[in-house]
């Protein structure tokens, strides 16, 4: 009897796994034209159908988006979406006030939570920028307003957008210079791949492919979307 005990309990954290498995792996509409890197996963779909390519201007949503693509480098988005929520836990919500206060005992406390990236230096990184992002509050009226400053100019961006011309759209003139800019200012994890993801994630470039359906979605946001200025 000790035996079976002991088998019915490894197996069942096993069949909770496969289960846990199953439901972060449904598939979405398939009908929908979509960009060939979100798949067919139904949370993939999800952010590239309501998120990814449509223009932000909270600073909190801005401090989030910042920090993922950070975490994210070396991984798959789909790693970072999935653990959002963790994410979103362990770090105030993204309260840039909150994050920026964090010293070494959080540091301690994130690094042993399952449900994030336990990286140390992509911690101390998420911390220090928060402590810069305030900083540069002190001169801007708010981190949109600095960031919608680096959107390109429509006549810069390629007339058709064919998966193979956005392979080679990694990084771009102002991705480079927002990346500059930031690590002057001291900020950390924001090269300008890292920056041109953001860029993409928050609006400042519409990366969605021809063809996609999502694409004239998000053209239509941005057009009824007002820029914050200085």
């Amino acid at each position: 009897m000790a035996a079976d005990s002991d088998v019915t309990r490894k197996a069942a954290p096993k069949a909770a796994k496969k289960a846990a498995h199953a439901a972060t792996n449904i598939v979405a509409d398939t009908e929908r034209q979509r960009c060939s890197w979100c798949g067919t996963l139904e949370d993939y779909c999800h952010y590239h159908d309501n998120e990814w390519g449509f223009p932000v201007d909270d600073d909190r949503r801005l401090f989030e988006k910042l920090c993922l693509e950070g975490f994210q480098a070396g991984l798959s988005w789909l790693t970072i979406l999935r653990k959002r929520e963790a994410f979103r836990r362990a770090f105030a919500n993204f309260e840039i006030e909150k994050v920026a206060r964090f010293g070494e005992r959080d540091i301690q406390r994130l690094l042993g939570d399952a449900g994030i990236v336990r990286h140390r230096g992509k911690i101390e990184a998420a911390i220090n920028n928060a402590q810069r992002a305030l900083e540069l509050l002190e001169t801007e009226p708010s981190l949109a307003a600095y960031f919608w400053r680096f959107e390109p100019d429509p006549a810069s961006r390629p007339k058709l957008l064919t998966p193979e011309v956005l392979r080679t759209m990694a990084i771009s003139p102002e991705s480079t210079a927002l990346s500059k800019d930031l690590k002057k200012r001291g900020w950390r994890f924001v090269g300008p791949t890292t920056m041109y993801a953001l860029m993409q994630a928050m609006g400042l470039v519409n990366d969605h492919r021809e063809g996609c359906a999502t694409r004239e979605e998000a053209l239509l946001a941005r057009q009824a979307f007002k820029v914050p200025r200085r």
